[in-house]
């Protein structure tokens, strides 16, 4: 249970510094924290916790990230078609 509680904290003191932070980079670091979470009580539950933690941290921020660079692609192609749509007036 420290654990869990050490590493939630340790997180949530790392996403206070988010303010300089790109979109993606926000999304990898909220991905890693909410991972670490899920992660945590869930090696809790099956008897190793650290464990949890590493994968939980591994795949939330994998999944941040990737999320992040979809969001980006996604803006772009929205900028392209505005840009694109003031040029055929």
């Amino acid at each position: 249970m420290k654990t869990i509680v050490a590493a939630i904290l340790s997180l949530s003191l790392a996403c206070a510094g988010c303010a300089g932070m790109s979109d993606t980079q926000q999304r990898t670091l909220s991905g890693a924290a909410i991972g670490t979470a899920a992660g945590g009580v869930i090696g809790a539950v099956a008897g190793n916790t650290g464990m949890g933690l590493a994968i939980g941290a591994a795949a939330g921020a994998g999944s941040g990230y990737l999320y992040g660079k979809h969001k980006e692609t996604e803006q772009e192609a929205y900028q392209k078609g505005v840009q694109d749509g003031k040029k055929a007036q």
